[in-house]
C-alpha cells in the first residue's frame, strides 16, 4: 500500500520592521511606474527581431550561403580536384622520378660503402691509436696528481690548519661573544620600542576605528543593504507584472488587428473571392482545359498521321529508285519442319536420311 507523504510545512517567515515595510510599497510603485514601458519596448522588439529573422533574415542567410558557395567553395573544389591535385600528382611522380630513386641509389651504391669503409678504419685503426694516447696520458696525469697532491697537504693544508687551531678560532670566539651580548641589547630596545607602538596604535587608531565601524558602518551597511534587498525584489516584481501588462497589451492589439484587418480579409475571401474564382474555374478554365486537351489530341493525331505518311513515301521513292531489297535465302540446317519431328525408327536425322 502507498504512504502518503506527510504535508510540508512553509517555511517560517522572518519578522519584518516598519523599516522594511516603509520602504517596499513606495520603492515597488515606482520601480513599477519605470519598468512597464521598458518590458513592453522589450517585447514590441523581440516580436520584431523574431518577425524580421523569419522573413528577412532567414531567406537572406540562405540566399548569401547559397552565393558563398557558387562563388567560393564550389571554384575551389573544382580547382583542388581538377587542377591542383593532378599537378601534385605529377609533380610527385616526377620527384620520385628525379631525386628519391637517385638518392636511393647514392645511398645503396656510394654512401653505404663508404660508411662500412670508415667504420672499419674506426675499429682497426683509429681506436688502437686512441687507447694508447688515452693509457699514456692517464699515466703522466697519475704522477702529476701524485706530486702535486704531496706538496698542496704539506705547503697549503698542514699550515692552514695549523694557523686556524691556534689563532682563527679564539678570535672568533671572542668576536661569536661580542656580537650574542650585542644582539641581546639590541632585542631589549626594539622589543621596548615595539611595545610602545603597539599601545600607541592599539589607542589612537585601532579603538576608534572599531568604534566607528560598530556603531556607525554597520548600522548603515544594515539599511543599504535592507533598501538593495527591496529594490532588487521590487525590480523582479515589476518585471513579472509588467510582462503580464505587455501580454495583455499584446493580446489587446492582436485581437483589434484580427477585428480589423484579418477578419474582414477573410469575410471578402470566403465570401466574394472564393464564389468569383469557382464561377470562373467552371464556366472558363474547365471548358478551356477540355479544348485545349482536345486540340492537343487532334494535334497528336494530325502529328501521327504525316509521320507515317513521311515514312510511307520514303519508303516507297527508295523501292522506285533502288528496287525491292534482296530476301535473305534460306539455309537448310537439315532439320524437320512442320509436324514432321524426329523418330529413332525413321530416317529423318542428317546420319540415316536418304
Amino acid at each position: 500500500m502507498d504512504l502518503e507523504k506527510p504535508p510540508q510545512r512553509p517555511a517560517p517567515q522572518t519578522p519584518e520592521g516598519c523599516l522594511v515595510v516603509a520602504i517596499r510599497l513606495p520603492v515597488r510603485i515606482v520601480v513599477l511606474v519605470l519598468v512597464v514601458p521598458v518590458r513592453m519596448v522589450w517585447d514590441a522588439l523581440v516580436v520584431a527581431g523574431r518577425f524580421l529573422t523569419d522573413t528577412v533574415l532567414r531567406p537572406v542567410g540562405r540566399a548569401l550561403l547559397w552565393v558563398g558557395r557558387a562563388l567560393f567553395v564550389w571554384p575551389f573544389t573544382g580547382l583542388w580536384r581538377y587542377v591542383v591535385v593532378p599537378v601534385g600528382k605529377a609533380l610527385g611522380l616526377l620527384g620520385k622520378v628525379l631525386v628519391v630513386i637517385p638518392l636511393v641509389w647514392l645511398y645503396r651504391s656510394v654512401l653505404t660503402p663508404v660508411g662500412h669503409a670508415l667504420v672499419w678504419v674506426y675499429a682497426r685503426v683509429i681506436t688502437p691509436v686512441a687507447r694508447g694516447v688515452w693509457w699514456l696520458l692517464a699515466a703522466l696525469g697519475t704522477g702529476v696528481y701524485t706530486g702535486l697532491a704531496w706538496l698542496a697537504r704539506y705547503l697549503l693544508v698542514l699550515p692552514a690548519g695549523w694557523v686556524y687551531a691556534w689563532i682563527l678560532t679564539p678570535v672568533g670566539h671572542a668576536i661569536a661573544a661580542c656580537a650574542k651580548g650585542l644582539a641581546w641589547l639590541v632585542g631589549t630596545v626594539a622589543t621596548g620600542i615595539g611595545v610602545a607602538l603597539y599601545w600607541f596604535a592599539r589607542v589612537l587608531l585601532v579603538l576608534p576605528a572599531l568604534a566607528l565601524w560598530r556603531w556607525v558602518f554597520v548600522p548603515a551597511g544594515r539599511v543599504l543593504a535592507v533598501v538593495a534587498r527591496e529594490v532588487g525584489d521590487a525590480l523582479g516584481h515589476a518585471w513579472r507584472v509588467a510582462g503580464r501588462i505587455s501580454l495583455a497589451v499584446g493580446r489587446a492589439l492582436a485581437t483589434l488587428f484580427r477585428l480589423v484587418f484579418v477578419e474582414p480579409v477573410r469575410w471578402v475571401y470566403r465570401s466574394v473571392l472564393t464564389p468569383v474564382g469557382h464561377a470562373v474555374r467552371d464556366a472558363v478554365l474547365r471548358p478551356a482545359a477540355a479544348v485545349a486537351r482536345s486540340v492537343g489530341r487532334a494535334t497528336r493525331e494530325a502529328l501521327a498521321s504525316a509521320r507515317e505518311s513521311v515514312r510511307q513515301a520514303r519508303a516507297d521513292f527508295r523501292r522506285m529508285l533502288f528496287g525491292e531489297p534482296a530476301r535473305p535465302e534460306r539455309i537448310d540446317r537439315r532439320e524437320p519442319t512442320g509436324h514432321e519431328t524426329r523418330t529413332l525408327g525413321r530416317s529423318t536425322t542428317a546420319l540415316t536420311k536418304d
